[in-house]
């Protein structure tokens, strides 16, 4: 269903300014949204930020999402998300029964895109696989978006049950090996930053929340430049990390084997993958790889 569509079950319309200030959404003057936002320069685009946030409200267990719920999330006010929702929906990025929206395929258009841009997957690939190879359990690649990580480059082992990590795939970084690392290589300032935004939400009664110890295995992944997790994101599931570096030493994506606990010790981790992923790591940086 198109936002045309969507505004005629609704009975929508476009509102007016009611607030007498000559402010559209959000209560940004109309001359200062075309000139951006004057804290983060003049060419910063405010309402194109806040199109990007209702996008991004949407994922796992928040696939259909009311009016209401996306105004939450966002913190725009009903009427503001309402004229995003539509436009996006207008555009065919959204699709809607009048109630609830949820996003379409059209918006694989920007992963499509990313991917294809770097050539990650052919390059990074054959290296991933030779460690797959060698220890009969999945390699993956990520880089940090926000509070996530995102599977860029993914070799499944063969089991009979599957992870179902894709690329694309996102987990919490700060309860995986892939966003420790990645974390360990931001500079302190980023780091208190990040965590001020992003809260250490538990998922198993294993995850670190305690902010002071959390900074405390950010340290120890930047000192000892890897990282383990066992049982923080799934009871039972452990994985050890690398990062990858660019050309001038700064880690710009992580390389990970994950397991069962009962298939593979801490010590294995430590003696055996830990050499062979930092050689996979060494020439997947080697690859100048437009990160």
């Amino acid at each position: 269903m198109t936002g045309r569509h969507v505004a005629e079950r609704q009975g929508v319309r476009a509102e007016p300014d009611l607030t007498g200030s000559g402010r559209g959404a959000g209560g940004q003057k109309a001359s200062e949204a075309a000139e951006g936002d004057g804290a983060r320069g003049l060419e910063f685009v405010l309402s194109l930020e806040r199109g990007l946030a209702v996008l991004c409200a949407f994922g796992p267990g928040r696939e259909r999402m009311t009016l209401t719920q996306v105004a939450t999330l966002t913190g725009l006010s009903r009427g503001t998300a309402r004229r995003f929702l539509l436009t996006l929906a207008e555009l065919d990025f959204l699709s809607s029964d009048g109630k609830l929206f949820w996003l379409t395929p059209k918006v694989l258009r920007f992963s499509h895109g990313y991917l294809a841009s770097f050539g990650r997957s052919e390059a990074a690939r054959p290296h991933l696989q030779a460690v797959s190879d060698r220890f009969g359990e999945s390699c993956s690649l990520a880089v940090l978006d926000g509070a996530d990580v995102v599977y860029v480059v993914r070799v499944e082992a063969r089991r009979v049950f599957s992870s179902r990590i894709d690329i694309g795939t996102r987990l919490p970084a700060h309860c995986t090996a892939l966003g420790r690392v990645l974390l360990s290589g931001l500079e302190d300032g980023l780091l208190e930053a990040w965590l001020v935004r992003h809260p250490l939400t538990p998922w198993t009664e294993r995850t670190v929340t305690d902010p002071g110890l959390f900074r405390q295995r950010i340290q120890e992944a930047r000192r000892q430049r890897h990282a383990i997790i066992d049982g923080e994101t799934e009871i039972g599931s452990r994985s050890i990390a690398v990062p990858v570096p660019d050309a001038a030493g700064r880690t710009v994506a992580a390389l990970n084997i994950g397991a069962s606990a009962a298939r593979v010790s801490l010590a294995q981790m430590r003696r055996e993958m830990l050499p062979a992923l930092r050689a996979a790591a060494a020439r997947i940086a080697a690859l100048a790889l437009p990160w």
